[in-house]
């Protein structure tokens, strides 16, 4: 039985979150307040795991006495502080975020995007068919994962996990300057010639799609990938004795990705190229 250190208890920070008193632990965000209150606020870029990098301003709400809109990702609750989630001011900034996104990019398989531009009232149509779009064919050059930059928002959360915060490998960054800034390997060489070492902890955090396995790839094109009918297993990664835990997500009695829980102490959702990619000896039929 794993252990976890406690640490010593934080102390409470009591703020108004839309008219209500509330308390969060001091150093959490406005979102950690919003999200333990019950409160919906929605965002792309926030991960669990990684350090909020502010990209996707999807998340911003409204502080009593500041100038500009909050993002609630990074922004840490204060003593005394008023906030607003939900006002006319957070929710027409949102609905814009949105609407310059999905006008840009292909964001037909990001979670939950499609409620927000209903909830919301977004109309990315509304900039008509000359509006700039990045428009990229996917990068197939490996049998374990897609790289489909007509998909990717820039929320550098592959570039997170692929450098000091979790892989420090840096086989990815951030190319180009404005419109043309794209996620890249170095000197846009083939991922098999680059210094990635596969093992998919960008593909874990990407909130978009852009990243993807192989075989959900594969799956979506042919018309087969259904999420609905897919069932998820936690077990032990058995390739070695770290402990690592892996999800297998299973359709058709077939393994066909799979994940690792973000709150277990050995892994926060990280593995390595066997944990992540080695499950095809499992349904080998031959």
């Amino acid at each position: 039985m794993t252990t976890v250190p406690l640490g010593l208890p934080r102390r409470l920070v009591e703020f108004t979150l839309d008219g209500e008193t509330v308390r969060a632990p001091e150093g959490a965000t406005v979102l950690d307040a919003c999200r333990a209150a019950g409160k919906d606020v929605p965002t792309l870029c926030e991960g669990d795991t990684l350090t909020p990098k502010n990209a996707c301003r999807v998340c911003v709400v409204e502080v009593e006495g500041a100038r500009t809109l909050a993002p609630a990702c990074s922004r840490p609750a204060e003593p005394g502080m008023s906030v607003r989630t939900d006002s006319e001011r957070a929710r027409h900034s949102r609905k814009l975020v949105l609407e310059l996104l999905a006008s840009s990019v292909d964001m037909s398989t990001t979670p939950g995007v499609a409620g927000w531009i209903e909830e919301y009232g977004a109309e990315p149509g509304r900039f008509g068919e000359d509006a700039a779009r990045v428009e990229e064919d996917p990068r197939v050059d490996n049998e374990l994962y897609v790289r489909d930059y007509g998909k990717c928002i820039l929320c550098y959360k592959c570039v997170d996990a692929c450098g000091e915060q979790w892989q420090n490998t840096f086989a990815i960054a951030v190319a180009g300057r404005g419109f043309d800034a794209r996620i890249s390997t170095e000197h846009g060489a083939p991922l098999t010639e680059s210094a990635c070492v596969y093992c998919g902890n960008c593909i874990e955090v990407c909130p978009t799609g852009a990243l993807s396995f192989k075989s959900e790839f594969d799956m979506r094109a042919a018309g087969t990938w259904d999420e609905s009918a897919q069932t998820e297993t936690t077990t032990v990664c058995a390739y070695c004795g770290v402990g690592c835990n892996v999800t297998l997500h299973v359709q058709d009695n077939e393994i066909v990705k799979v994940t690792s829980p973000h709150d277990n102490p050995v892994t926060h959702g990280n593995l390595c190229i066997k944990g992540r990619f080695g499950f095809t000896h499992v349904q080998n039929r031959d």
